[in-house]
C-alpha cells in the first residue's frame, strides 16, 4: 500500500498548513530511518513531526504515537541538531506528481546568521532517504549514502554524498496526467490497444497514479476493476476520463478524504477518496486528517517492526531454544511410545523361564506354546546364541526392567521438557509486548538468569539491572488494572504486589500476560471484571480470535510452585469469562 503522489499531495497540504512558520524545539531520531522534529506551530501549538525514510512505509506525517529514543543520538542526529535546533519552517512542499517533499528551514549558523536548510525525504520504497541540503543544494548528509560507484550499474543511480549537489530521482518515462487537455487525453485513448485493461492502461500511461486509484477509475467507468477497453464503448471511455480529470481537480482543489479500508477488522489500505470498487467487502473510516489516519494505520506494525529490529537476537535465541526443546520432546515422546510394549518383555522372559530344559546354548529361536495366550498359541521366541537358557531368559527381563525405568524417566523428562517449551513460548509472545529498549532489556536480563543467555564477562564490570514498569489501566468504573509485559513483571505482580483480595486474570491454557484487577478491599463491579478479563484476552496470543477462554480468580487461589520458571504459576477455585479482544479499549482505557 504505497503512499502514492496524489494521496501525498494532500498530506503536504495538510504538513503545511501545521508546520509552516512552526519552530523546531527538540529532534529525535528514534529508529534507525526516522527523525521526529518537536515543532512549536503557530495554529496548533506542539506537534511532532515525524520523517520516515523506511523502505516499507516511508512517509512525513504528524504523529501523536509517543517513541522511545535510543540513550545515545544517532550521527545524523546530532548533525541535524547542529544544523536546525531553534530554526523555523519556513515551507512544505511536494516535487510535482513525486513522492519528494521538501521542508524549507531557516536556522543559525555557528556565527549566528540566518541561513537556508533543506530536509528533503525521498519516499520511494526501498530507496527511500531523507538529506539535509545547505543553501546551494549540496548534501551535508543523509540517512543512506549512495556511491554510484559502487551501485548495480544501474545509470539512473545518482550519487547521493556529503558535498555533492543534490539531484531529483530520474523521473519516471510515463506522462503527466494534469498537462493534458481533453483533446490530449481523448487522442492517448484512441491509440491505446483494444485488448487493454483500463487501469492497466492508466497505469502504464501517466504518472502520480498508484494501482488503487486506477482500479477505482476502471470500477467507475465499467462496473468492474478488470474491465477491458474494447468493453467500456463510447460512453465508458468518456466516463473514464471524466473520473480521471474529476479525481486530478479533487487533489488540485484540496477535496480530498483521509479513508482507510478494513479487512477482518485490521487495517488493509488508505487512499485520498472514498472507493468503491470493494461494493462493500471492506469496512471503510474516514478521518479528520491524514496524520491520524497514518497514526492508526502503521501504529501496530510499526511497533511490531521496531521490536523485531531491536530485539532480533532474544527472537533468535529463544526461537532456537524453543525449536530444539520441541525436538528433544517428540523423539522423548516416540522413545515413550517404544516402552509401551514393555509387560511382553516380561512375558517372554516367563515363557523361557518355564521352558529352561527345552533350550541349549547356541539355540537362535525357542517355538513354544504361549501360555500368555487364551487361545495357547506357539509363539517364537528368539534367543542369543551365545547365551545360556538363563542368561536369555534374563536378558528378556532386563530389558523389561530397562523399559520400565526409562518409561518413568521420561515421563519426568517429557513434564519438564513441556514446562520449558511453555516457558519459551511465554517469552516470545512477552517480546512482542515489548513497548522499548528497557522492556527488551528486562527480557534479555531473565534469560540470562535462566541461562539461556550467556551473562556478560566480568571484565565489563557489573551490569546495572533493567528495570520497567507493568502497563496500567483504569476501568470505566475507575479502578486499577495492571498488565505485566514480561515474565518478571508477571511475578512481581501476581506474587509480590497483588493482595489476595485482588483478582487475577489470565487466558485459558493461552499464553499471555498476567492481569491484576485491584479491589481495593471491595467487590469489583461487573464491568470491570468484563474490562479486565478482555485486557487479558488481548495481550495475548489470541487477541486475533474471539470468544477467548479468560480465567480468574482472586490471587490467595494462585501459586508459584518451587523452582518454576518466571510467570509460571498454578491456580485453583476460578471462573471463566469468554470475551472478545478488544484492542480500542485497551486504548481507551490506557494511562499514559
Amino acid at each position: 500500500m504505497p503512499l502514492d503522489a496524489l494521496c501525498l499531495s494532500g498530506l503536504v497540504h495538510e504538513l503545511s498548513q501545521a508546520a509552516a512558520g512552526a519552530k523546531i524545539d527538540k529532534i529525535y531520531q528514534p529508529g534507525r530511518d526516522e527523525v521526529v522534529l518537536a515543532l512549536r506551530s503557530p495554529t496548533q501549538g506542539n506537534v511532532r513531526l515525524l520523517l520516515s525514510a523506511n523502505p516499507t512505509h516511508p512517509r512525513p506525517q504528524l504523529t501523536r504515537l509517543s517513541r522511545e529514543n535510543p540513550d545515545t543520538p544517532p550521527m545524523f542526529c546530532m548533525l541535524l541538531r547542529k544544523h536546525l535546533a531553534g530554526g523555523r519552517v519556513l515551507s512544505v512542499e511536494q516535487t510535482h506528481l513525486e513522492r519528494v517533499v521538501t521542508f524549507t528551514l531557516e536556522a543559525l549558523n555557528e556565527l549566528g546568521d540566518r541561513v537556508e536548510r533543506k530536509l528533503v525525504l525521498e519516499a520511494i520504497g526501498r530507496r527511500s532517504n531523507l538529506l539535509l541540503l545547505d543553501g546551494d543544494g549540496r548534501i551535508l548528509d543523509c540517512l543512506r549514502r549512495v556511491d554510484s560507484n559502487l551501485g548495480s550499474g544501474n545509470g539512473n543511480q545518482r550519487t547521493l554524498l556529503p558535498g555533492m549537489f543534490y539531484r531529483l530521482p530520474p523521473p519516471q518515462d510515463k506522462l503527466d496526467p494534469t498537462a493534458q487537455d481533453r483533446a490530449a487525453l481523448e487522442g492517448l485513448l484512441a491509440q491505446a490497444p483494444e485488448e487493454a485493461q483500463a487501469d492497466k492502461w492508466l497505469l502504464d500511461t501517466f504518472g502520480g497514479l498508484s494501482p488503487l486509484v486506477c482500479r477505482e477509475l476502471a470500477w467507475r467507468a465499467g462496473g468492474s476493476t478488470d474491465v477491458r477497453l474494447n468493453t467500456l464503448g463510447a460512453a465508458g471511455r468518456e466516463k473514464l476520463l471524466d473520473g480521471l480529470e474529476e479525481l486530478l481537480n479533487a487533489v488540485k482543489e484540496h477535496h480530498v478524504t483521509a479513508t482507510m479500508m478494513r479487512k477482518e477488522g485490521k487495517p488493509f489500505d488508505f487512499t485520498f477518496f472514498t472507493p468503491g470498487q470493494y461494493e462493500g467487502s471492506l469496512e471503510l473510516e474516514d478521518f479528520s486528517t491524514f496524520s491520524e489516519m497514518l497514526d492508526r494505520f502503521y501504529e501496530q506494525r510499526e511497533h511490531l517492526e521496531r521490536i523485531k529490529q531491536r530485539g532480533q537476537d532474544l527472537i533468535r535465541s529463544v526461537t532456537t531454544a524453543r525449536d530444539r526443546t520441541a525436538r528433544k520432546i517428540a523423539h522423548q515422546e516416540q522413545e515413550l511410545e517404544a516402552t509401551q510394549d514393555r509387560e511382553r518383555l516380561r512375558e517372554l522372559g516367563d515363557i523361557l523361564t518355564s521352558n529352561l530344559h527345552a533350550m541349549h546354548r547356541g539355540m537362535g529361536c525357542l517355538r513354544t506354546v504361549d501360555f500368555y495366550d487364551p487361545e495357547g498359541a506357539e509363539v517364537d521366541i528368539r534367543l542369543d546364541p551365545l547365551l545360556t537358557p538363563q542368561q536369555n531368559a534374563a536378558k528378556y527381563y532386563k530389558e523389561y526392567n530397562k523399559a520400565k525405568t526409562a518409561q518413568e524417566m521420561l515421563t519426568q523428562q517429557l513434564e519438564k521438557g513441556r514446562k520449558e517449551l511453555d516457558y519459551l513460548n511465554s517469552v516470545l509472545e512477552n517480546i512482542t509486548l515489548a513497548e522499548g529498549e528497557k522492556d527488551l532489556g528486562e527480557i534479555r536480563q531473565e534469560l540470562t538468569d535462566t541461562g539461556y543467555l550467556r551473562r556478560a564477562s566480568k571484565a565489563k564490570g557489573r551490569e546495572k539491572r533493567v528495570s520497567s514498569k507493568p502497563m496500567e489501566f483504569r476501568s470505566t468504573a475507575g479502578l486499577r488494572i495492571s498488565v505485566g509485559k514480561n515474565n518478571t513483571q508477571n511475578d512481581l505482580l501476581t506474587c509480590k504486589q497483588a493482595f489476595k483480595s485482588d483478582i487475577w486474570f489470565h487466558t485459558q491454557k493461552i499464553h499471555g500476560s498476567h492481569v491484576i484487577l485491584w479491589t481495593e478491599g471491595g467487590t469489583p463491579d461487573l464491568q470491570s471484571l468484563n474490562e479486565a478479563a478482555c485486557l487479558a484476552a488481548w495481550f495475548s496470543q489470541a487477541r486475533d480470535s474471539s470468544k477467548v477462554p479468560v480465567d480468574y480468580t482472586p490471587v490467595k487461589y494462585v501459586k508459584k510452585p518451587n523452582g518454576a520458571r518466571p510467570g509460571m504459576v498454578t491456580y485453583t477455585t476460578y471462573e471463566t469469562a469468554w470475551v472478545t479482544p478488544d484492542g480500542e479499549l485497551a486504548k481507551r482505557l490506557r494511562v499514559k
